[in-house]
């Protein structure tokens, strides 16, 4: 019979005198050690470990909050509002400056063009602001209305008189202010005047204006806050979805639109069909809110100078958050700020810049207005 190899290093331990208990256990270990050992499972694949994508760091409270926009700041706002009065003839567009507004009225100047009326205070920048062009009474009292300085370049008869008796702080390129201005060679006078935020703001100084900041912190509209100053939905009265809204003033064929922006929380304005753009930056001009607001409008004379009537009351829409919201505008008397009510109550705004475009009430105020859900 065959031996195992446990067997034969088994007989060949007892040949050499070990006893038959002992020589089995050594054999047995012997033999064992030239066993190949069984082979181990395959080892269970090790799933990567996932790390969670950190979560951006929140940005810091404000600890101050924009007048005229009602944005959070981190620094307060030291400069008082200054008026700028913008050109809105096609030769002067695209405009610089207007993405920087805090607030930009549209309103009808002579004949059936309309003028711009821009507001800084919250942002600083060096680049342009422009064309400047002539001021009105009426565009004098948007002014007061903000407790701002006045920048312009000639006015009418009656404007001059109401700055004069009222003591208006003004900044006018043709008496008194030329070198807080300057001509631009790439465009055809009366569309080249053009000014920045520090020769103003040095204009006004040599004057002896007063250029900070009023004391009062209380913003100049109601803003839609949470208590830790986080933005909320301004719509709280009963609303209607408004994806445009195209806005005439006189002229069929001059048409205002704006256009709400899902994506960045904001209404678009184009004119014409067309995004009305920003010289500075070639960025679309945008607004938080634009209000449409009905004025009584008054033909003074043969060269179709205006009187709007901007004391008293009239209808208006807001529009915010994709929503158009009616109600009405106020304002007391010359020099009180204007104010805007649904319901009965001051409207909340959404923080962020104000578009308001004042249409005449004739034929009649909705006929000036299409808004598109």
């Amino acid at each position: 019979m065959k031996q195992t190899r446990w067997q034969k290093i088994r007989s060949w331990l007892r040949r050499r005198g070990l006893p038959a208990a002992l020589a089995g256990c050594l054999a047995l270990a012997l033999a064992g050690c030239g066993a190949k050992p069984a082979a181990s499972p395959p080892a269970e694949p090790v799933p990567p470990v996932v790390q969670p994508d950190p979560e951006p760091p929140k940005p810091p409270e404000p600890r101050y909050f924009a007048p005229l926009t009602g944005e959070g700041l981190q620094e307060k706002v030291e400069y008082r509002p200054i008026m700028v009065m913008i050109n809105n003839h096609p030769a002067a567009r695209p405009q610089s400056g207007l993405t920087q507004a805090d607030i930009l009225f549209e309103v009808l100047a002579e004949g059936e063009v309309t003028r711009l009326v821009a507001l800084f205070q919250s942002r600083d920048f060096d680049d342009p602001i422009g064309p400047v062009r002539s001021i009105r009474p009426y565009f004098i009292e948007i002014g007061k209305s903000f407790g701002a300085i006045q920048a312009h370049a000639g006015g009418s008869p009656d404007g001059y008189e109401k700055i004069r008796k009222e003591k208006i702080e003004a900044l006018d390129e043709i008496t008194m202010a030329s070198s807080s201005y300057w001509r631009e060679s790439f465009r055809k006078a009366p569309h080249n005047l053009y000014t920045n935020l520090d020769k103003l703001r040095t204009g006004a100084e040599n004057r002896g204006y007063d250029t900070k900041a009023p004391v009062t912190e209380t913003p100049v509209f109601s803003f839609a806050r949470t208590a830790r100053g986080e933005a909320v939905s301004a719509a709280a009265q009963p609303s209607t979805p408004v994806s445009r809204a195209d806005i005439t003033f006189l002229l069929q064929s001059y048409k205002v639109s704006y256009e709400w922006d899902e994506e960045k929380g904001v209404y678009g304005r184009l004119v014409n069909d067309k995004p009305h753009q920003d010289m500075d930056n070639d960025e679309q001009l945008t607004a938080a809110n634009v209000i449409i607001m009905g004025a009584r409008h008054r033909v003074l004379d043969s060269e179709g100078r205006r009187d709007v009537k901007l004391t008293g009351s009239g209808p208006a829409w807001i529009l915010q958050d994709g929503k158009a919201v009616q109600g009405q505008w106020q304002r007391e008397n010359s020099g009180a700020k204007f104010r805007f009510e649904t319901d009965g109550k001051e409207a909340k705004l959404a923080p962020g810049q104000t578009h308001i475009m004042i249409v005449p009430l004739d034929p009649s105020f909705e006929e000036h207005i299409t808004m598109t859900p």
